[in-house]
């Protein structure tokens, strides 16, 4: 049971003794007896300056006491005091009376009654709970009840259980408020990857990516649910079925990025035969599946730095050595002071798994070069110090990995479309890579070899969804194509894919044409019944023939495409090109073209990583930390994808811990 509060106290005022009506209670009557009177249990006796005095627990107002005296104005006070009877709102005893308050509109203060409603605040301590992953027992915490009284002193504690209870509560009227909001969507584009609490239950995250009425970008995770190992592409299929046809949404699936896992590409060939076989494959399942870009650069990087591990061996000695002992940094850190220098870059020890924690090691090294070989001076145990060639081999190293990074950054794009850009940055580092194979230095060799394996392995063969993302960016076109094609594949084999990429454009297109073909058809043959005449031949004159010598004339059978790729290029501005935004471009050409902008609505929406999907962990540790892996996967579930819910429409940003969680900073 927990301990009543001075709030719930309710005073019969009528029902004292004597001895309480003279206030003599146990501690005046006898020196073994305690205070009797109920008065007390809301007064407490203080000393000011010199004197002795009853403060009231709840307006905190002094009055006179003395030792054995009567306690009747202490009763007569209880009566009046405005924040005890705002205590006693809702209960059988008491006066009731409402709290007023001052709103300022306009800069004009009024006077307004202020209500407490307890449904409302109930409904905002479950959003507040869920949205910053707060744990259910918080609520009981007594500075957390004495905080929202402070705000509101009609304030009612509830229990743990009321919260969790609510929260249930709010993810299904949440959840089918989502449903409903799906259901007037076109297509959704999928991604899903699969973790594993620190109590080893799997667990599989299913986001679904679409596009709003307003040309928004949405992203929601629809099922955070555990799966049964062993986790098999069957039992991975399976699942991801069972959530579509929960949400209702298994017609309107167009893509799933995945990661390379074996398991994924056993997955999809189930799933891509499921939808085949219902006739619900769109695109005709030509970019159903997208494998997650991040995910290959990841492998691919791995692959070269496993190559030259001990070209950075020293520098990673050296860092591990300095953090393992906090006298040995705080020395380190006193040189950076005294040496002025500019960088607030705290030494870094990498996770060999993170090639990002790697590349943040060495940034970080390289700028605090300096500071390695006078630290030696002052510490002959220090055996590792990097040599010339070792920096230089490492400025080497940071640069390549500087690349990867920005084009990672690039791919992980939540708030902008991704797949139109995905060429461009491919390119950048088939570039590097082409630039690396002709360095005569052994370690480059080394690690460009393997990269290029890798690379070659997933993206020898043209990727569409890159292709044709980077066709539908007016900036680009078909000229990104036609340059950088030649530059990626073999000299006998890049016209291939570039007729590909014109082939899936035009059967893309016209799947879009056919949907609308009836409404069309009918339309038409509506026009034609109502306006016979236009039927008639029409009758050229002078002008015609002058506008036909004179002008260029665009083929009334022409197709949207061709219109669209023969205008040209669009060339923003220096200021705008860098935060061009394509879907805004589509927006406000969709009149013009009326089919190609809804295909490029839906394949600008497809992301290219799975990064929506991990960042339900990775903002990572701080998910499915030790509280939440021990809630039940049911309750696991509601509070991931309402967070996300809420978070998205709410528009709040967390700090995330993704990028974070594996730096150790000294």
């Amino acid at each position: 049971m927990s301990r009543p509060t001075k709030a719930n106290i309710v005073i019969d005022m009528e029902d004292v003794d004597k001895d309480d009506e003279m206030g003599i209670d146990a501690t005046e009557a006898k020196t073994s007896r305690k205070k009797r009177s109920v008065v007390w249990k809301e007064f407490e006796i203080i000393t000011n300056s010199g004197d002795m005095k009853a403060r009231c627990n709840h307006c905190k107002h002094n009055l006179a006491y003395k030792k054995g005296g009567a306690t009747t104005h202490l009763k007569r006070h209880l009566k009046l005091c405005t924040p005890r009877k705002a205590t006693l709102v809702g209960k059988d005893k008491g006066p009731k009376q409402s709290l007023l308050s001052f709103d300022v509109t306009e800069g004009d203060e009024m006077l307004s009654i202020l209500l407490y409603d307890k449904g409302k605040v109930r409904e905002e301590l479950v959003k507040m709970f869920v949205v910053h992953e707060y744990p259910f027992r918080m609520v009981e915490h007594e500075f957390f009840t004495k905080f929202c009284r402070s705000l509101n002193p009609k304030y009612e504690p509830i229990k743990r259980q009321t919260l969790k209870h609510d929260c249930m509560k709010m993810y299904i009227s949440e959840k089918e408020s989502l449903k409903l909001a799906l259901a007037g969507i076109n297509k959704i584009s999928l991604t899903s990857d699969l973790w594993t609490s620190n109590q080893s239950i799997g667990y599989m995250c299913l986001t679904g990516h679409f596009m709003d009425s307003e040309w928004k970008l949405q992203k929601r995770i629809l099922n955070f649910c555990p799966l049964e190992p062993p986790h098999t592409g069957l039992a991975i299929a399976d699942s991801i079925s069972e959530c579509l046809i929960d949400w209702g949404i298994e017609d309107k699936i167009s893509t799933i990025t995945l990661d390379n896992a074996s398991s994924n590409d056993l997955a999809v060939r189930v799933l891509k035969e499921n939808f085949e076989a219902k006739e619900k494959l769109h695109f005709g399942g030509k970019i159903f599946h997208v494998r997650c870009c991040a995910h290959i650069l990841n492998l691919m990087v791995q692959d070269g730095l496993t190559e030259i591990r001990d070209v950075i061996e020293n520098i990673r000695e050296s860092v591990k050595y300095l953090k393992l002992s906090p006298s040995r940094l705080y020395k380190f850190n006193e040189i950076v002071k005294s040496l002025k220098l500019s960088t607030s870059k705290r030494l870094i020890l990498d996770v060999p798994t993170r090639w990002n924690s790697t590349y943040a090691m060495l940034e970080c090294a390289l700028e605090n070069k300096s500071v390695f070989s006078r630290y030696k001076e002052r510490d002959y145990n220090y055996k590792w110090l990097p040599s010339d060639e070792d920096w230089k081999r490492a400025a080497e190293v940071s640069k390549f990995l500087e690349v990867i990074n920005d084009v990672t950054k690039v791919f992980s794009g939540r708030k902008y479309p991704t797949s139109n850009l995905f060429l461009r940055q491919i390119w950048k580092v088939r570039k590097m890579l082409n630039d690396m194979s002709t360095d005569n230095r052994d370690f480059v060799k080394r690690m460009t070899l393997k990269m290029k394996e890798k690379f070659d392995k997933y993206w020898g063969e043209c990727n569409l969804v890159m292709a044709i993302g980077a066709v539908l960016d007016p900036r680009y076109k078909m000229k990104l194509i036609l340059y950088s094609f030649p530059k990626i594949y073999p000299a006998d084999d890049f016209q291939r894919h570039i007729d590909d990429v014109r082939e899936s454009l035009e059967f893309l297109y016209k799947e879009y044409l056919s949907i609308d073909s009836q409404i069309n058809s009918s339309m038409s043959s509506a026009t034609y019944d109502s306006n016979p005449s236009q039927a008639k031949k029409q009758k050229t004159d002078d002008f015609d023939e002058w506008v036909i010598t004179n002008s260029d004339i665009i083929p009334g059978n022409k197709s949207e495409i061709d219109m669209y790729l023969d205008e040209g290029v669009y060339k923003p501005g220096n200021e705008e090109y860098e935060d061009f935004d394509a879907l805004n471009w589509w927006k406000a050409n969709s009149l013009k073209f009326r089919h190609l902008s809804k295909m490029a609505r839906d394949i600008l929406s497809i992301p290219i990583t799975t990064v929506a999907s991990e960042s339900a962990f990775s903002a990572g540790g701080r998910v499915l930390d030790q509280y939440r892996s021990s809630l039940k996967p049911e309750t696991v579930q509601a509070l991931i994808c309402m967070g996300d819910w809420l978070q998205q429409d709410f528009g709040v940003e967390l700090a995330s811990n993704v990028e974070n969680e594996f730096m150790q900073e000294g």
